[in-house]
């Protein structure tokens, strides 16, 4: 490309307390973009997630004010229910995680995640994120992307519009991850000046309650067994 592979871009939808292999990407590059002009999509982790409760997967998931499906993710607002929904939200975490090593000092990040007051989904979701940064000491700079692309550029296909996003800045080396190895060629992304590559979380494992390991549940629960040094865990990680 004539170019080192120096300023590295990672872009994502954002999704409320997601798997660990969410935040190993953020930390493996240098500027991470967060879509908010993106349509929401029900079936998607937007708004929800998985923990472990009583040996088996348990989903919670932040309720929605009903409005247009064509709203994107910075236009919807979380439901006036959720004042009720999340203390259920929060008994229902501490019954899983009671007996946890990590319990108290999550459960308090957990707190300062559930109980953040903006009603706004995008803004919600983007709290949880910078929080648990914050907690596994990542550093990568967080951007949102209506503050990049401002001429209407969120109307270009998925793949324009990653390119567009790193151009915008000078970023050369695009990492997404691995589910969008049938989406993105490297050959077209090539053409543009920009490596891509794909990043997979590592199979590891870590002591839960004794029953079965089940893998990519919210990231909470690694910080739940490992605490501070679940950051041991960020490089666990193959780029293809």
């Amino acid at each position: 490309m004539g170019k080192d592979l120096n300023t590295k871009i990672g872009i994502m939808q954002p999704y409320f307390i997601p798997y660990f292999g969410y935040f190993q990407l953020i930390n493996a590059v240098d500027k991470f973009v967060i879509y908010d002009n993106i349509k929401y999509t029900k079936k998607g982790w937007i708004n929800r997630n998985r923990i472990l409760l009583n040996d088996y997967e348990h989903l919670i998931t932040i309720p929605l004010k009903k409005d247009s499906d064509y709203l994107n993710i910075k236009d919807r607002y979380i439901s006036i229910d959720f004042e009720k929904e999340r203390i259920k939200i929060l008994n229902k975490f501490s019954e899983a995680y009671k007996k946890a090593p990590f319990y108290d000092e999550v459960l308090s990040l957990f707190k300062e995640i559930i109980l953040f007051e903006d009603k706004n989904l995008f803004k919600y979701l983007e709290n949880s994120i910078v929080k648990i940064n914050n907690y596994l000491n990542i550093k990568t700079p967080i951007l949102i992307s209506s503050e990049i692309d401002n001429n209407n550029e969120y109307k270009l296909e998925s793949s324009q519009r990653v390119v567009y996003l790193c151009k915008k800045l000078n970023g050369n080396h695009y990492i997404n991850p691995i589910g969008g190895l049938d989406l993105y060629s490297k050959e077209d992304f090539l053409k543009q000046g920009i490596h891509l590559s794909f990043i997979k979380k590592d199979d590891f494992t870590y002591q839960q309650f004794g029953q079965k390991f089940l893998n990519n549940l919210s990231v909470i629960d690694v910080l739940m067994f490992n605490g501070i040094s679940s950051a041991k865990y960020l490089n666990q990680y193959t780029l293809f």
